[in-house]
């Protein structure tokens, strides 16, 4: 097995509470894991070297929520939001429109695109939820594509009811949590509900995540981003991975987020694209809640596939630290997924690392939108 070293890094960013920060840094790369970090000095013979001349190594991004198996477009729409239209949840059924009519073929490449743009951006692992399919063969079809792209794939049946159901949200809920979840299982390891008005109340929601987990599959919910709901509350008593969006927390669902392992993943793009009050994330951190960042990549609410640009967010419009933004963005959403091996460079991790055409990370925040990404490593090898 071939050793490579890469040496000369000015900072390297582990991640790892007991490895922290290190400076004038090197990390050795044995197959597809890490098999040493330290500092340069100290570092190990290999068989390969690489220098990094003093960048900045962090681990590769997260990307823990993402809708990336969609076709159409939905500029008009957010034309529409610039120019005061206020969003709700009834986009989404143009977007299953266009997916519906669209080839496994045109859903794959899109998607693949998609993932694409992420690695350049330095994303190293994403979760992919279906949800714009709601037919039983459109969303087992959804997840099929998905799972050529990522392991980390979600299964959104109860994302919003199709239109062919409107009148009847018990017998879609009925539909998803018999056939439709027999179909995608499979296919999925995590099962997720839009628990929000316009889309699935908290007893409909609960009923989809229970299904899913008696199937075994993980758990995830949309919570709380349109309004105040139970969807935060019901997350943390299922003991759901995450809580996503969590953008209208009361005090009890802090507390309930606080004292479970549920993960709030916040996703600033979607505020962003949406005109809507962000997250209170320095709430969420001083109380002692896990936090993930993700992009939520979606033709509707946040069409970006950067995970940089949802850091410099948090960083700017959240009240997080560049350090808090960059943990959440890597070691959160790797938590996010109940996963230890990504998200931070320690021995036995994946290596996964992005190196930074730049001295610290903290300039992911201070030159937002500037491609920083000078090359990325996945699973031992570089990509970028």
């Amino acid at each position: 097995m071939t050793a490579t070293l890469i040496d000369g890094i000015g900072l390297l960013a582990t991640q790892d509470p007991g490895l922290g920060e290190i400076a004038w840094a090197a990390l050795l790369v044995e197959g597809d894991r890490v098999a040493w970090v330290g500092r340069s000095a100290d570092a190990p013979p290999a068989d390969a070297r690489v220098d990094a001349v003093g960048r900045c190594v962090v681990p590769g991004f997260v990307d823990s929520h993402a809708h990336l198996v969609f076709a159409g477009d939905r500029a008009a729409e957010f034309a529409a939001r610039m120019s005061g239209q206020p969003y709700g949840a009834g986009g989404i059924r143009t977007t299953v429109d266009a997916t519906r009519a669209a080839s496994d073929e045109e859903l794959g490449a899109r998607a693949a695109r998609l993932v694409t743009e992420m690695l350049r951006q330095g994303t190293t692992t994403v979760e992919i939820k279906s949800g714009y399919g709601l037919t039983v063969r459109d969303e087992a079809r959804s997840l099929a594509v998905a799972r050529m792209l990522t392991e980390e794939t979600t299964f959104l049946g109860a994302h919003v009811v199709p239109p062919e159901l409107a009148d009847d949200p018990a017998a879609y809920v009925a539909l998803v949590t018999g056939p439709m979840l027999e179909a995608c299982a499979s296919h999925a390891r995590w099962v997720d509900a839009f628990c929000e008005r316009g889309a699935f109340d908290a007893d409909q929601a609960r009923a989809v995540l229970e299904a899913g987990a008696a199937r075994g599959l993980g758990m995830r919910l949309h919570a709380n981003q349109l309004g105040p709901g139970p969807g935060v509350q019901l997350a943390c008593e299922l003991g759901a991975a995450s809580a996503d969006h969590c953008t209208h927390l009361s005090d009890a669902d802090v507390e309930a987020l606080a004292s479970s392992r549920t993960v709030a993943t916040l996703l600033p793009g979607a505020e962003f694209s949406t005109r809507s009050p962000y997250p209170e994330a320095r709430r969420l951190l001083d109380s002692g809640v896990t936090v993930a960042l993700a992009t939520d990549c979606n033709p509707g609410s946040s069409y970006t596939s950067s995970m940089p640009f949802c850091l410099a967010l948090a960083v700017r419009e959240m009240h997080m630290t560049p350090a808090e933004a960059l943990w959440a963005s890597t070691a959160g959403g790797a938590a996010a997924l109940r996963r230890d091996d990504v998200g931070v460079l320690r021995p036995g991790a994946r290596a996964d690392l992005v190196v930074l055409d730049a001295p610290s990370y903290v300039h992911l925040a201070y030159r937002p939108g500037v491609p920083l990404v000078a090359a990325v490593w996945r699973a031992g090898r570089p990509v970028v």
